[in-house]
């Protein structure tokens, strides 16, 4: 029960916040502080319990459908394992860095936050793809309705952006997984929705193209991946900070779960035949999102296109083929969860001290908030990829990792490193280094007040975990390397199509 009891606290969780909130406005945001460290208990109880013998640590399934074949099927391995751990501690950290930032309509805002939060770890765990797609679905309603009540000046734009564009490619994701079921039912006599069944079927070329086209096309909205990227920035920057912290650490992430562990596996032909176009999108996204960055003058606008390039990395590890390239890739998701995390919350505390966000008008902050501008520092040299934190090792490895596949989109690629010491090293020179600027000074009549413990401890927390990851990755990657083997992944050549491999015992 306890894959079933770590989704349904966060919902509990959400009732509870918003019916506090009728009583008092500070109460929803205790409650969810405490639902959140609640979760780190069953968590940590499928973590002490794992089966050591099988690529899985835990398998639940509840029946509910009898007539669709359709049961609630949760399971847990290594790799989400690491995301449902990011996706509790990122919680943690966005609260915490937005604990006074909400003052209106606290009940509600809990109530989506949490809504968000159970969402993200429904599509972590869910093995049946129908339910996969509903827990997809309802981690977007709540964000919308995050940022567009509690964002900033645009952001009813901003909010139905993210929603069409989100939509579009989740209906898409439906026809394919609706697809799926009839060609089960064609080759098995009944329908399932179930991954593991569904990783048995013998589909053809067509097929394989076709349906793994629906789910590649989801993932590459959400990704985001070029062309479809334009919602990230505008999202990005008219989110309340909570909001922006958790689109930005963990539901970025969904989409690259989705590709490793759905279209690698479901569609190996495909994963083959759309390699080349797939990783010329990851390096062509590396560049652009770095480069764009670079011109930002909104200190978010330019967080959100380094997502873009960040995020570039995780597709080229994932299209790689190559044992150490995919592993990489999960180090980068997780690094740059970590990162992004510290970066919107920096940005976050910055708005809420000068009331902007402008580059070209704040300036020399580190004479008035000396203790926020060093923790910055060290976050953003992390960003960039410096040795010793970990988007240095992700970005490292799947580097490593695609070279022997992928030479020419490698080196293209490590351009994008220097671009991003570039858009770093000027975020920290324009905010915090120079002459004290006027915009910086407007309102304050003494200097406004550095970080207090409640900040401190969670920028602190974010750069002892990059550390941690950076320092000892090899934990992740004991923890990932089954995933690694349970994929076959074609070391020489793209001649041979990756098949989906699990094993007997996986499959009981």
């Amino acid at each position: 029960m306890n894959l079933l009891i770590l989704l349904l606290l966060p919902i509990v969780g959400a009732l509870a916040a918003w019916l506090s909130g009728r009583i008092n406005q500070h109460y929803p945001r205790w409650i969810t502080l405490a639902c959140l460290i609640l979760c780190h208990i069953p968590l940590f109880s499928i973590w002490l319990n794992r089966s050591s013998g099988s690529a899985w640590f835990i398998h639940q399934q509840f029946p509910w459908l009898e007539r669709l074949n359709l049961t609630l099927h949760f399971a847990m391995d290594g790799f989400n394992f690491l995301l449902v751990a990011l996706t509790l501690f990122i919680s943690l950290i966005a609260l915490l860095a937005s604990w006074q930032e909400i003052s209106k309509r606290t009940g509600l805002y809990y109530l989506n936050f949490l809504l968000t939060i159970a969402g993200i770890i429904g599509v972590f765990i869910s093995l049946n793809l129908l339910i996969f797609f509903v827990f997809w679905e309802v981690m977007l309603i709540p964000m919308f309705f995050l940022i567009s009540i509690w964002g900033h000046e645009k952001r009813y734009y901003a909010a139905l952006k993210f929603l069409i564009f989100t939509q579009l490619g989740g209906l898409l994701m439906l026809l394919s997984i609706c697809a799926l079921s009839i060609i089960h039912l064609q080759q098995y006599g009944h329908l399932s929705f179930d991954y593991l069944e569904l990783s048995q079927l013998s589909l053809n070329s067509s097929q394989q193209n076709w349906l793994g086209l629906g789910f590649m096309l989801a993932f590459l909205v959400k990704l985001p991946a070029l062309p479809f990227h334009s919602w990230l920035p505008d999202a990005h920057t008219q989110a309340p900070t909570g909001a922006s912290i958790i689109l930005a650490a963990i539901l970025l992430k969904t989409s690259a779960y989705g590709i490793i562990r759905f279209v690698l596996v479901l569609f190996p032909q495909f994963s083959v035949d759309f390699a080349t176009l797939i990783n010329i999108i990851a390096v062509t996204g590396i560049i652009y999102g770095a480069s764009l960055a670079f011109a930002q003058t909104d200190l978010k606008r330019l967080i959100a296109y380094s997502s873009i390039s960040h995020m570039g990395f995780v597709l080229l590890g994932c299209f790689s083929f190559n044992a150490i390239a995919l592993q990489g890739a999960i180090i980068q998701m997780i690094a740059h969860g970590l990162t992004s995390a510290g970066l919107f919350a920096v940005a976050g505390m910055i708005q809420t001290r000068y009331a902007s966000r402008d580059l070209t008008k704040i300036g020399g902050l580190a004479l008035q908030i000396p203790q926020l501008a060093g923790l910055t520092m060290i976050i953003t040299i992390a960003t960039l990829g410096m040795p010793g934190f970990g988007n240095f090792i992700g970005e490292f490895l799947v580097l490593i990792g695609s070279f022997e596949q992928y030479k020419i989109f490698s080196v293209i690629a490590a351009t994008g490193l220097i671009l991003s010491a570039c858009y770093c090293l000027l975020v920290i020179h324009r905010c915090f280094w120079g002459e004290l600027k006027t915009g910086a000074k407007q309102g304050s009549a003494s200097p406004p007040l550095d970080l207090n413990r409640r900040e401190r401890l969670t920028l602190i927390s974010l750069i002892v975990a990059l550390l941690m990851v950076g320092l000892q990755p090899q934990p992740i990657l004991d923890l990932t390397a089954k995933l690694s083997q349970r994929i076959t992944l074609v070391p020489n050549t793209l001649a041979t199509p990756i098949s989906p491999v699990l094993t007997q015992e996986d499959k009981r």
